[in-house]
This record gives structure tokens, sequence and C-alpha cells, in this order.
């Protein structure tokens, strides 16, 4: 692995105390070719500018996957890794989809741990704050006929960050607009698939509210994601949430709660659920809680849903099931407890001569 350390390093730059989500960059980053049908050899180099032309390929046809996952600062200092083979064959499965190459795991995990190592000091230690890890894959020839690619890029960058919402969130159920539909890529992170939830996004923020969440695509019935996260729901005793189809990602942070339930003896199901079921509880007041899963902002607590010109009051106690989970979460994370699924993934910083 070629690797060029910066001359000038941007850490002094940075506010920890202030982390808007994805706006800092580390001083590094980890960039591999795929050419002539085989991977190059890998390189960590300063973060920088792109090589190439108008004519990129991902530029005209959208051949662009990416993932999402973090690197914590432990208490006793150590940094480590939530669940990194998990988001590894994510992005393959998400790149099988989009005809792109699969990345070997020497090249993912080799490289990402040795980019954690040299931007250590990138890993905040400040609570609710972590590195977020954005390995992408993108389609770097540059032709315009409209077929794939031959050459594609695959890079890794890093992000210190806070937390991804400040509080709880107003979502609205959204029953014009489709995210994603059976037979398409909706289980992918592919980069379109967010592009075109922006729009629809807009218009619930113009109308007073974060997010949106998602129905499906023939008839708007029945919910499926909750913005960019999972959608979990406790009614009564019971957690509810959509199971997994080709229209949802399955989420590592979605994966890793359920277990957490099922450790815990909560009930849950994995089912449909309509959107009349759910406003009916809503109405009645047997919507106990809600809340969004997902990488960036681990548990976002709902707190109002919208529905028809309807606004329903959600409970978000801040001792609740929402926030237990959470705190389940980082304390595996952080090393405050033992890890007994062994989720993390320790990186080892090589000590100064």
């Amino acid at each position: 692995m070629k690797i060029e350390l910066t001359t000038k390093s941007r850490l002094g730059d940075i506010d920890f105390s202030n982390l808007p989500f994805g706006k800092h960059l580390s001083d590094h980053m980890l960039v591999c070719h795929f050419k002539n049908g085989q991977w190059q050899e890998p390189e960590i180099r300063p973060y920088g500018q792109l090589e190439f032309s108008y004519g990129l390929h991902a530029l005209h046809y959208g051949q662009a996957a990416f993932e999402g996952m973090k690197a914590y600062r432990k208490a006793d200092g150590s940094i480590s890794m939530f669940r990194p083979l998990d988001n590894f064959a994510r992005l393959n499965k998400s790149a099988e989809r989009l005809m792109m190459p699969q990345i070997p795991e020497e090249i993912f995990m080799n490289g990402l741990k040795k980019l954690l190592e040299i931007d250590e000091k990138w890993v905040p230690s400040e609570d609710d704050h972590s590195l977020y890890i954005r390995p992408f894959m993108f389609a770097s020839s540059e032709f315009i006929a409209a077929r794939q690619s031959d050459d594609y890029t695959f890079c890794i960058l890093t992000s210190p960050v806070g937390p991804y919402y400040s509080g709880t969130v107003k979502v609205k159920i959204e029953q014009e607009y489709t995210r994603a539909t059976g037979g398409g890529i909706g289980y992918t992170k592919a980069a379109g698939n967010y592009g075109g939830a922006f729009y629809p996004t807009a218009q619930a923020i113009k109308e007073g509210y974060n997010q949106v969440i998602w129905t499906d695509h023939r008839d708007h019935k029945f919910i499926e994601e909750s913005g960019t996260m999972n959608l979990m729901l406790l009614v009564g005793d019971t957690f509810l949430t959509p199971p997994l189809t080709d229209r949802i990602l399955a989420g590592v942070t979605r994966r890793s709660i359920i277990a957490l339930i099922k450790e815990r003896g909560w009930n849950i199901e994995e089912r449909p659920i309509s959107v009349e079921e759910i406003v009916e509880a809503a109405r009645t007041g047997n919507l106990k809680e809600a809340f969004g899963m997902g990488t960036a902002a681990v548990v976002s607590q709902i707190d109002t849903i919208g529905h028809q010109g309807t606004n329903y009051t959600i409970p978000a106690p801040k001792d609740g099931r929402a926030m237990e989970i959470k705190k389940m979460l980082n304390d595996i994370r952080l090393g405050l407890v033992e890890d007994t699924h062994h989720w993390m993934m320790d990186v080892e910083i090589a000590q100064p001569a």
C-alpha cells in the first residue's frame, strides 16, 4: 500500500465542540482504482481533488454506491469500529446490483485500519461524538455511452461528527412521492436513492417537519422507512418494524437494535405495518414511542407524526425504551460493558519509536 502523508494537518482548524455532521473531512483518504479488470494497489494520500474530466461516467449514469459507518473513542482512549464487516458486505451487495466490481476484503479492511491509524487524532472523545466513515465506489471511465463503466474508483473518507439531530424530530407520512419500487434498487445504498428523496423531504420541511415516513410505492398503505433511517414503533408493549424487502435498506443499526430487544426479552414483530394501524395507535395513545434507527443518528426519537393535515403527538421520554436502547448501544461502542456480540473491532495504533 502506498502512503503519502500530508505536510500540513488541518486538525488544528477544527472546533471539536461544534461539529456539523459531515462538514469537516479528515486529513487523509484511501483511494484504489479498478482498471483492466483488476484492482490496482491501494494508496492513502492527503484529502484532495478528483482527477477526472466532465465525461466521468458516474456523473452521467449514476453508477455510485456508498456506506456509512463509525469509529468510536472508547472510555480507555482506544479506537474501535462498529461492525465494519457488515458494511463491507453491504457495499459489495450494492455493487453487485449496480454492475460494479466486488471490493476485496483485504483492500477494504486493511486500508480502513491503516487510514484510522494515521488519522486517529481525528476521532473525537466528546459524548455522543464519533468518526463517521464514508466508503464509496463510483464508475470512473470517461465516456458517455449508456452502458456500465469499465473502470471504477473505491475511496474512504472520514469525518469527525457530533449528533445528527440535536433533539426529537417531526415526521410526515408521505403519500404522494415514493422512495423505492419493487424490483428496483431500494435495498442498496445507491447514491441516486438519496438524491431522489431530497425534493419530497424539502416539501415536508416547508410544512414544518424534519423528515418523511416513506410508504409503499403501489398504494401508500404500508410504512417502510423514516427518511434515511429504518423505523421502530412501540405499540402497547410490542416493538414493530417493517420486514426487509427489496425496497428497504437492511440497516446495520436496525439489525443490532433488534438483537438487543430480543436479548432483553421484549416483544418485537417484524411485519407489514399499515398507515391506518399506526395513525389509529397514535390517535388513541397506544403508540408509546417511535424512533428512527441508522448510523448517522443511531436512535432518533420521533415526537410528532403528521398524516393528511393532522399531527399526532408521540411520547419521547428521556427514560423510555428508545433512550435505553441507545444507551445499550453506546455502552458497547465505548467499551463500558462487555461486547458479548463481538460487534466492535479495535484499531491498533502504532506507538512512536
